[in-house]
């Protein structure tokens, strides 16, 4: 779909691609299919699991024009690659590139168990959601997280790509409620049809906020 003369995509899982004047932007890249392959200028990640960090979908995408941005422990699955730079963040950074900002803000559990007391996404490994800014339009990549209280602080976000689907991220409630906090214009719910959740999460949570919503 196209928002502010930004193309935006949808793939597997939480994968997108922004499009924008030539500038090519995925995020994490997961099972793409050879027609979603396209030479990446920049590649974000949010957090090392395979469903975001997959190698094997990044090399498809990289070259030496690439730029690598990765969250969370992703440094020793992304040794070794071909590209321009790597740059591995924490939340809360700030990076300016020719015409692109991005800023890396908190995407972890609050509820969400792996174990007693040990939650899918701890805040202490440094996952990360991405607000990208191209052309003045600020997109809202969540990650995996839960409706955080960080979310009231993101400021004006215009498009959020918010999770859905429950067990390792917000359920469509929980992030029906985190809509209403990050009052974005337009939403696209993501994390479902692949790993765990489906189509009528996404469907419940279009249902569910006052905002445009998109499922695509």
């Amino acid at each position: 779909m196209d928002y502010q003369d930004i193309q935006i995509n949808h793939f597997e899982h939480d994968t997108f691609q922004l499009k924008k004047d030539g500038l090519v932007i995925y995020i994490d890249p997961y099972k793409l299919t050879d027609q979603q392959i396209e030479p990446a200028d920049f590649v974000l990640i949010t957090h090392q699991h395979r469903d975001h960090c997959s190698v094997e979908d990044i090399k498809k995408l990289v070259s030496e024009k690439t730029t690598i941005i990765a969250g969370g422990l992703c440094q020793e699955k992304l040794e070794g690659l071909s590209v321009k730079e790597i740059k591995f963040v924490t939340p809360g950074e700030h990076l300016e590139f020719d015409n692109l900002k991005i800023q890396t803000v908190q995407a972890y559990n609050l509820d969400k168990w792996r174990s007693e007391n040990v939650p899918y996404h701890p805040k202490e490994e440094n996952h990360v959601g991405y607000i990208v800014e191209v052309g003045g339009i600020k997109v809202y990549h969540a990650g995996d997280t839960d409706n955080i209280p960080e979310m009231g602080q993101l400021g004006d976000i215009d498009v959020a790509l918010l999770p859905v689907s429950g067990k390792y991220v917000m359920t469509a409630l929980e992030a029906i409620s985190a809509c209403g906090i990050i009052k974005p214009k337009l939403a696209i719910p993501m994390h479902y049809g692949s790993i765990i959740g489906d189509k009528s999460d996404a469907e419940k949570f279009r249902d569910g906020v006052d905002c445009q919503v998109e499922v695509i």
